[in-house]
């Protein structure tokens, strides 16, 4: 039988503790905000699920996702409200809610907000322990400020100059 893993209040929202399984609600959960890279709830507190990532992520006008990445493992995305742009192998698409875009392992890609109405994605990605990325420089990830200027295949390389991940409550009207 599986057990039911703690829920436990912090300072910005609910976070999961320890093994199995448990409900927990975005509004509720803690959520992560930086000035670059918008909010997103992870769903996760300290315990990493081992197989699947999932977060939710809101984007405001001009905010990417991450920086413009590759990497060995799949991800799937669902724009859940707003507009945004997908820059995906060099090409840019305007996506809009109910869009959803498949990335086989290695597809290059980034989101970035582009209304007054923040964009809302529900992400989700296969993981393994060994997972490569690789962050090559793309003139339309730069030209978006969700590009590399030195290819990397290491996140502290793509990510040194970003702000600090601030743990947020929730924004009412985010969802």
């Amino acid at each position: 039988m599986v057990t039911e893993a703690n829920i436990e209040r912090q300072a910005h929202g609910l976070v999961p503790s320890g093994e199995g399984w448990y409900v927990l609600n975005a509004q509720d959960a803690t959520w992560y905000e930086n000035d670059e890279f918008g909010r997103a709830c992870t769903f996760e507190g300290s315990t990493r699920f081992p197989s699947l990532g999932v977060n939710i992520q809101i984007l405001n006008r001009g905010q990417p996702n991450c920086m413009y990445h590759g990497e060995d493992e799949q991800e799937d995305f669902l724009v859940l409200s707003g507009e945004c742009l997908l820059l995906v192998e060099g090409q840019e698409r305007r996506l809009r809610a109910w869009d959803f875009v498949h990335c086989p392992p290695w597809t290059e890609h980034v989101f970035v907000g582009v209304t007054e109405e923040p964009c809302t994605i529900l992400m989700l990605g296969t993981r393994t322990p060994q997972a490569g990325v690789r962050y090559p420089v793309n003139e339309l990830a730069l030209r978006h400020g969700a590009g590399v200027e030195v290819a990397t295949t290491s996140a502290e390389g793509a990510y040194g100059r970003i702000s600090q991940i601030r743990e947020v409550r929730y924004r009412d009207g985010d969802l």
